[in-house]
């Protein structure tokens, strides 16, 4: 058997992963990078930026919806799900494009396959093209990804649901588009495909949408997309589904309405799970949880010396930004002397429903439970100028800060601009400042980010 050596090995070009093996490349050390679907992992593939797409094109058909509003006589509008689907593929293909000069250019190689251990450093490539490799490297850097999970549900094989992948792949209008979860994903496309013109079922087993935001973020989420004319069904029990001929039909177990619900496309968006069931991470001797999830240290590294973990596979962040920021922690121990930790970030994410939530740090909730003396600073986003202007006032701010030491625990600005104007909060943050530092600044008018030293100025006992 012929093996080939590397000094490192990178499986997965996702975020992490990639930027990683170029970094490492362009260094001088012979990597690799195995990948076995999509050159670049599935944020510019199939998730983050496709999906963004698309809600982009959403919000243009919303606003021709809407246009008499700010005083403009619209056309006809209609949504043509083929054009749609082709800028979406035009943007990615020239994202992959760019992703693959990135290779040219740093020295890594890249190959198309499956792989698979079969001993702690060792690795077997089942070749997309049919042909097999042996690979061995010093270093071995695993950034695999996740997909969407698939619950036990009775009836589900058979009603053949779709999962994001396929859903931003349909070239035609579903009729009525069910959604088995109230998660970020499950909102996002809840909301895109209900503007382009679908009836919209969401379908949530917990009491409440996005159930790990403060109640009250929940609840404007909800009466934003009701307002929309999405069906939001909550407390859903014994989940079934049954096949109607060209629709689906199902059953849920609610509190308040137990009837079916009949729809022409089914989308699973309960949750994700990494991709390392059939690595074989048990020949490698690599530790991981119950559900999957590679077990890593403060730095990233795996209990097997030699071998790190990046990105979602590691259960330590589920976003883009947290797996750059992996491949910036790995990058900075390894070759700069930096000894980065996981445990230097703080948490920050966004959901991309228009509005959109920013969330930085801790919720109302999880302060209250701390116990920690705290202060509380909100205002609704019909006192915000820029929403006014705009005509989309939904949503608030809020700002919580730790009453003795006046450091930022969290923040919630769920509102039009919200997802950008949460980093002046998260710039405070990792500055360690006080709140009255962005309290006492003067920002530009009119924004929503004006808006954040008034809330601050305002605080008063949690």
């Amino acid at each position: 058997m012929s093996v080939q050596n590397y000094k490192n090995v990178v499986i997965g070009s996702g975020e992490g992963g990639k930027y990683l093996a170029w970094h490492l490349a362009q260094s001088g050390q012979p990597t690799v990078v195995v990948e076995r679907r999509w050159v670049g992992g599935s944020c510019p593939n199939v998730n983050c930026l496709p999906s963004k797409n698309e809600i982009w094109s959403a919000k243009v058909a919303d606003l021709m919806h809407h246009a008499t509003r700010f005083g403009i006589t619209p056309s006809s509008a209609s949504s043509d799900m083929a054009a749609v689907r082709k800028r979406k593929r035009e943007m990615v293909e020239s994202l992959i494009a760019a992703h693959l000069d990135r290779y040219n250019a740093s020295g890594a190689e890249l190959v198309m396959g499956e792989a698979k251990f079969i001993g702690p450093k060792t690795i077997d490539v089942r070749l997309n093209d049919g042909g097999t490799r042996t690979i061995t490297g010093e270093r071995i850097f695993l950034n695999l990804g996740t997909h969407a999970s698939i619950p036990s549900v009775a009836g589900l094989a058979e009603s053949q649901p779709l999962t994001n992948v396929e859903l931003l792949e349909l070239d035609r209008l579903p009729g009525h588009l069910i959604v088995l979860g109230g998660g970020y994903v499950g909102l996002e496309f809840g909301q895109i495909f209900r503007r382009f013109g679908s009836e919209v079922t969401i379908i949530e087993k917990s009491s409440r949408l996005v159930s790990r935001e403060d109640e009250d973020v929940s609840a404007a989420i909800k009466a934003f997309l009701e307002n929309e004319g999405i069906t939001v069904r909550l407390n859903a029990e014994c989940i079934h589904l049954e096949s109607l001929g060209d629709d689906m039909a199902v059953g849920v177990d609610c509190h308040d309405d137990g009837s079916d619900s009949i729809g022409s496309h089914v989308l699973l968006a309960v949750g994700r799970r990494p991709n390392t069931d059939d690595l074989g991470l048990d020949r490698a001797g690599i530790k991981h949880d119950k559900h999957g999830f590679i077990t890593v240290d403060d730095q990233l590294r795996t209990n097997v010396p030699g071998i790190w973990a990046l990105g979602d596979c590691n259960g330590r962040g589920a976003f883009t930004h947290t797996a750059y920021n992996d491949f910036e922690i790995v990058a900075a121990n390894l070759l700069d002397n930096d000894p980065r930790r996981v445990s230097d970030r703080i948490p920050c994410y966004a959901l991309y429903t228009d509005p959109p939530l920013g969330r930085v740090g801790l919720t109302e909730e999880q302060v209250r439970k701390s116990g920690k003396p705290a202060l509380i600073g909100t205002r609704p986003m019909t006192r915000v100028s820029r929403a006014i202007e705009k005509g989309e006032t939904e949503g608030f701010i809020k700002v919580l800060v730790d009453a003795d030491t006046k450091q930022i625990l969290g923040a919630s600005i769920l509102g039009t601009g919200g997802d950008e104007a949460i980093h002046c909060i998260i710039d405070i943050m990792y500055a360690r400042a006080p709140y009255t530092l962005i309290q006492r600044a003067v920002h530009i008018h009119p924004t929503v980010s004006e808006l954040l030293p008034t809330v601050f100025g305002d605080l008063k006992p949690l």
